[in-house]
């Protein structure tokens, strides 16, 4: 076979390559001969004169390799049988890197085999169907195209990584996933004419994990703006798949008309597919799945003409606006950008299975005060296994008619006819889906096609696990010698447990993950640190403690020292921290020394204490409030603290902050159970003056606690309904619970009572 030489992408390596290849290469100095029609092309310079030359029908390679900071305009004029199509030589072995992205304009252009990862846009997004706002894209394909973790460096520097302009494009099999900055994932744009009633179709895409961003604007998929959104779109969104799509409260938020959203399928994903504005809607055919996973909701109606029907619920256990179906009260005459009447609504032959709650006339209050009318709810089968009422019902729903509705093995609702008891089993058919042995017409249709993961995406790039779990790795031992934990660190790999022998462990050096490790010590590991951190959390480190002795008695006399501390610049990736079997001493060398502290634009998914004990603490043992700008933002999603000990604490054991009003986010959570607090908060340079401040939580539960000479609890709500709760604790010398409500201006919400001991 004859051979010819080749340069690779950056010219200062050799290859050779098939004759025929080489024709190819040197056709980008020309034009391509009648039979080829194809340029494959190694240099940003080669692309863009092979794209001056590329006509209908012709296809442009991008050689394998790596391409950095190429910024790709995809500019021409196809025909409908003979597309300009933009290629990888090698489907997945192409790769953008840097500050790259993609624009399209023209007319019958086609993408496909990209891969998108290890940098970020420079622009607002990472592929836009549009050149400028004047060269929009038509009649145009993006497929098999990846974006993984192409992020933005600051994580609340805004970007989208899709943006879908003009008229008749098509998104398919495309594999989006790791989106961890502020900004939609992918928005279909109606500002102009020539964007709307564009009759996109968005399909087989893998809508993969996206982390919690802790504020708004973390939605996977929007069609339309609140500006336009009395515009008509008519994008078909069909057979997706959102896998842990957990950015915020709406997964899909649609803001514009005539949409379908068809067969797609949301797998233990937080929030819900959202009908936000916009009328005549058809949400048919999706399947959710919520494992039971906290917060996973289902469909939100609001507006006029929403058709909801043949879909399938299971395992949702989303409360308020997610819950597993939604029904809105509206703002009469509502200005365009907020709450629009529920009106026509058609919600029909839905199955809801061990899902938690129907929500109807949801939001009801002095604002939003228009029931929804001109409605019907029918033929609906709602089955729970343990037998609870799952309808909320918050105003006047006779503006629904509720009819031939089925309830499956427990008594019906009592505010509507129209629902029947039946006795009923449920099997799980071959689909994936639980249906009734019985033959019913009521629920979902038995001929559903379930849209699976393996549908959807290009088959060629894998759908990894986003998350490394603890202990997954080997286990390293570590000798209590000088520099011993520090030097085993460098050398672990995520997922990876050091086993620390027993004795003192002296640490000189600040200890900085950038990956999840364990650090396990039996209880009889002793450490100590010489800086004024131990352990600094990086972006894409988590940490686990268990059975470790801590202490701070080896610290620089600094003030704001902390045992446990995030990057002090904002962090993309959420971490991870457990403190198990674990005692915290002498965290008191000199004031404000704190056992953890998160920083600004730093998120942790969660913080899990349990069976650990924290004394002799000058300041918090938690400080989880730097996001004070009241953007409702905050720092940690999960707060959970078990069967542990704080005594002698000059700050709060926990500052936990979320401000703003905005209702866009699930967070924070708080739990504190079966612990002791003695001598907490009363340290003068405590601002608060309490031993627990919470500002903004959303869910709350203090329960079976022993709070002895404490400083008083203070709990101020902000947003929406919070779920607080403080019961059966044990107040001993301790004033009273500090209850505020800042914004709504009611009484007191937190439910306080069985606590004994309480000082007035």
């Amino acid at each position: 076979m004859a051979l010819a030489i080749s340069f690779n992408i950056h010219g200062n390596a050799l290859r050779l390559v098939p004759l025929s290849v080489a024709l190819l290469l040197t056709a980008c100095q020309g034009a391509p001969t009648a039979e080829l029609g194809v340029y494959l092309v190694d240099t940003q310079a080669a692309y863009q004169d092979a794209l001056s030359k590329a006509g209908p029908g012709d296809t442009i390679k991008l050689a394998d390799g790596t391409w950095e900071d190429f910024e790709i305009l995809f500019v021409g004029k196809g025909e409908a049988d003979k597309p300009i199509r933009l290629m990888a030589e090698t489907k997945g072995e192409v790769f953008l890197t840097g500050q790259s992205n993609l624009r399209l304009g023209g007319e019958f252009l086609e993408v496909s085999g990209l891969v998108f990862k290890d940098g970020y846009t420079p622009t607002g997004e990472v592929i836009a169907f549009r050149q400028d706002k004047e060269t929009l894209a038509n009649n145009s394909r993006v497929t098999e195209v990846v974006i993984d973790n192409f992020n933005q460096p600051e994580r609340f520097e805004v970007d989208s990584w899709v943006l879908m302009y003009g008229k008749n494009n098509r998104f398919d099999h495309n594999h989006l996933v790791g989106k961890r900055n502020k900004g939609v994932t992918m928005a279909v744009r109606l500002q102009t004419e020539a964007s709307q009633e564009n009759r996109h179709r968005i399909d087989h895409n893998y809508f993969g994990p996206r982390p919690i961003l802790g504020s708004n604007g973390g939605e996977t998929l929007r069609i339309g703006t609140s500006h336009y959104s009395l515009s008509n779109s008519y994008t078909v969104v069909e057979n997706n798949y959102f896998d842990r799509a957990d950015g915020e409260l709406e997964i899909i938020s649609n803001k514009s008309g005539e949409n379908v959203f068809r067969n797609n399928t949301f797998f233990e994903s937080r929030g819900t597919l959202t009908m936000r504005h916009g009328n005549n809607n058809l949400i048919e055919g999706n399947v959710f799945f919520g494992g039971d996973a906290d917060h996973t909701g289902g469909i939100r109606v609001i507006n006029a003409g929403q058709t909801v029907r043949g879909n399938y619920m299971e395992g949702l256990k989303g409360t308020r606006f997610g819950g597993a179906l939604v029904v809105m009260n509206g703002v009469p005459n509502s200005s365009i950008n907020r709450y629009h009447q529920v009106k026509d609504a058609v919600i029909e032959s839905n199955t809801l299975v061990n899902s938690d709650n129907i929500q109807l006339a949801a939001g009801s209050d002095s604002e939003r005060s228009a029931v929804p009318i001109d409605s019907v709810f029918k033929s609906n089968l709602i089955s729970n296994a343990d037998g609870r009422d799952v309808f909320t019902v918050y105003d006047d729903v006779s503006g629904i008619a509720f009819d031939d509705n089925i309830i499956a093995n427990r008594d019906v609702p009592d505010f509507a006819d129209g629902f029947t008891r039946q006795d009923l089993t449920l099997s799980r058919a071959s689909n994936g889906l639980l249906y009734p042995d019985a033959d019913i017409a009521s629920g979902a249709p038995r001929d559903l096609v379930v849209t699976t993961k393996d549908m959807v995406g290009p088959d060629w790039y894998p759908k990894a696990e986003p998350v490394v779990a603890f202990g997954s790795g080997k286990t390293i031992a570590v000798k209590a010698e000088d520099n011993a934990l520090f030097e085993a660190v460098q050398n672990a790999s995520a997922g990876d447990t050091l086993a620390l022998a027993p004795g003192n462990h002296v640490v000189s050096k600040f200890i900085k993950l950038d990956k999840p490790l364990s650090f396990s010590g039996g209880g009889q590991a002793n450490v100590s640190f010489e800086r004024t951190t131990l352990f600094e959390i990086l972006d894409g480190g988590s940490l686990q403690i268990d059975g470790l002795n801590i202490s701070g008695k080896d610290s620089p006399d600094n003030a704001g020292n902390a045992v446990i501390r995030t990057s002090p610049y904002s962090m993309l990736q959420n971490y991870r921290l457990e403190i198990l079997n674990s005692n915290f001493t002498d965290i008191d060398i000199n004031h404000s020394f704190t056992v953890v502290k998160a920083a600004k634009g730093t998120f942790a998914d969660y913080i899990l204490v349990e069976d650990s004990s924290f004394t002799d603490v000058t300041g918090a043992v938690f400080s989880l409030d730097a996001e004070i700008d009241d953007y409702g933002i905050y720092n940690a999603e999960y707060l959970t603290i078990r069967n542990s000990t704080f005594e002698n604490i000059g700050g709060d054991i926990v500052d936990y902050y979320r401000g703003g009003t905005d209702e866009s986010t699930f967070g924070p959570h708080l739990e504190i159970t079966n612990s002791v607090l003695k001598n907490v908060g009363k340290d003068k340079r405590n601002k608060s003056k309490s031993s627990l401040y919470i500002h903004g939580v959303q869910v709350t539960d203090v329960s079976k606690n022993k709070i002895e000479d404490s400083a008083p609890f203070v709990i101020n709500h902000t947003v929406g309904e919070p779920k607080t709760r403080v019961t059966d604790n044990t107040f001993i010398a301790t004033p009273a619970v500090i209850n505020v409500e800042l914004n709504s201006g009611t009484a007191p919400t937190a439910i306080i009572e069985n606590n004994t001991g309480l000082n007035p």
